[in-house]
């Protein structure tokens, strides 16, 4: 990228940190992203190549680190410098939600990424202490893409996008704009839930636990300016459950 040829500390910073996509590379980091794959997850539709190369850029501007020994375990972490950048970060997420024009379409409704966030943010002490399997299903989604598997317990979660071959203990069914308006607070889960847009089968105490588990983006709390555009879908147009057993 072609610097501003400014000695502003502005410029400077902008010469790093506009580059495409680099601000969503430090989201994911900031998020507790770690291993190159995890933090392409974050980012799917940004080729690895460029991925690397944004990360090197960050490296060699001191913002991020590798540390050198157990490399599949430490991965990329935050220097001093990143770890400074991380408010800053969070602080235009809200901006953007509070000031910016609200629309949500299909193409910008990737429920992957959504689930990809969620699982790293489940109030894991209220999970079940066995291993619970929890299946998505999002009507609005191509064959390949429709069904996700979380797999969770007190101790940490997994996000699958093909079949782990385990019994389910919760189906969950919805759309991929539903499911990306309750996840940045734009419609109240509990809402949600009532009216169908969420659809739950399995045990009773699992569907009644399951919206203590969710503690949905940290974007969520904040208020838009102006709602979402956009009108929601009729309930009964979703895909039912699968049946327990």
């Amino acid at each position: 990228m072609k610097g501003y040829g400014q000695y502003c500390p502005l410029a400077l910073a902008a010469e790093i940190l506009s580059q495409r996509w680099t601000l969503l590379v430090l989201r994911e980091i900031i998020l507790g992203a770690r291993r190159f794959n995890d933090i392409q997850r974050g980012v799917p539709r940004m080729s690895p190549s460029l991925l690397s190369l944004r990360l090197k850029s960050l490296r060699k501007a001191g913002i991020v680190e590798r540390p050198q020994g157990d490399r599949n375990t430490n991965g990329y972490l935050l220097t001093e410098a990143g770890a400074e950048l991380a408010p800053l970060i969070t602080g235009l997420g809200a901006w953007g939600k509070r000031w910016l024009p609200a629309t949500l379409n299909r193409a910008d409704a990737d429920p992957r990424l959504v689930l990809w966030d969620m699982h790293r943010r489940l109030n894991f002490p209220r999970l079940p202490a066995a291993r619970t399997v929890v299946r998505f299903s999002f009507s609005d989604q191509p064959k390949g893409r429709r069904f996700c598997w979380l797999l969770a317990d007190r101790h940490g979660a997994e996000l699958c996008v093909t079949d782990p071959g385990l019994e389910v203990d919760l189906f969950v069914a919805t759309d991929g704009l539903s499911i990306t308006r309750v996840w940045y607070g734009d419609l109240p889960l509990k809402r949600a839930l009532a009216d169908g847009t969420i659809a739950l089968d399995g045990p009773s105490h699992l569907r009644e636990d399951f919206p203590s588990w969710l503690q949905l983006s940290v974007l969520a709390p904040v208020d838009r300016w102006r709602p979402l555009a956009g009108r929601r879908r009729n309930a009964s147009r979703f895909e039912a459950p699968r049946p327990i057993g």
